[in-house]
């Protein structure tokens, strides 16, 4: 059994300034599923305008962290701060205000299999404002143009091929022009052409946009081509996080291991 000392031996506690001020911030969060330790002393700023990656080995507990930031889950103990708003201190009724702050993209796109591409682009607008159909069928034309996906409103999401599915959940996760865009795992189940799409995607839509994003994945690829600034996480806990450069340039032997993908160093197969 490995001692605290031993299991956290190269978590550096180094988590860089990006020069701005943080959008999300995790204070000391611990999370525990019985017997099942996921965030253990977890602190985590995820800066305001621009592209965050979350980067860890699977099971770490990444998309635990997006569970928090919009209150499906509180912490055992410690904090979650969003734009200054203490995410476990607010009643129902201010959390679905405040969730209207975030759009999200979940790994399968989460599209409603009865409803059109039209409609389910549309279904946040109709759900959470007073707009009227002409207002919401500029904004979503508008959003599916921005994803590619301007002629095909009318198809059926098992029509969709997997990409056209994570372009149609990007493009209703925009759709209440949100202040923090939460990406859980998006190139997911796509093939490495459509993954490096998906992310010059995501990069000109966020420059043309600006906002939060924070991307949850273990692609080192992605990584690569998105990141500008970059926490990795394991055993719950901040290994390093800092500027993407400063990422890919560091000494840490996690960290190298990790972002270059090589078999030798402290990640194994356990």
């Amino acid at each position: 059994m490995a001692t605290v000392e031993q299991q956290f031996e190269w978590h550096s506690g180094k988590n860089r300034s990006a020069g701005v001020p943080d959008a999300i911030e995790f204070i000391d969060v611990y999370k525990s599923f019985g017997s099942n330790k996921v965030l253990q002393g977890l602190n985590m700023g995820l800066p305001e305008g621009m592209i965050s990656m979350i980067l860890g080995p699977s099971g770490t507990g990444k998309s635990v962290c997006i569970k928090h930031i919009v209150g499906l889950l509180y912490p055992d103990s410690g904090d979650v701060v969003v734009h200054g708003q203490s995410v476990p201190s607010l009643s129902d009724a201010e959390l679905f205000e405040f969730r209207r702050q975030f759009g999200v993209l979940f790994q399968d796109g989460a599209l409603f299999g009865s409803l059109n591409l039209y409609d389910n682009v549309a279904f946040p607008l109709r759900q959470h404002t007073e707009k009227g159909e002409e207002e919401i069928a500029e904004i979503v034309n508008r959003r599916l143009r921005e994803v590619g996906l301007g002629d095909a409103g009318q198809k059926m999401p098992n029509e969709l091929s997997g990409g056209m599915r994570k372009r149609a959940g990007f493009a209703r996760a925009l759709v209440l022009d949100p202040q923090i865009v939460l990406f859980d795992e998006p190139d997911s189940g796509l093939d490495p052409v459509r993954t490096a799409l998906l992310c010059e995607l995501i990069k000109e839509i966020h420059a043309e946009n600006g906002g939060t994003y924070v991307v949850i994945t273990h692609d080192i690829m992605s990584a690569r081509r998105v990141a500008e600034y970059i926490a990795v996480l394991w055993r719950g806990r901040i290994v390093e996080a800092g500027l993407a450069q400063d990422l890919f340039d560091s000494e840490n032997p996690f960290v190298k291991q990790f972002l270059s993908g090589e078999s030798a160093g402290p990640l194994g197969m356990e």
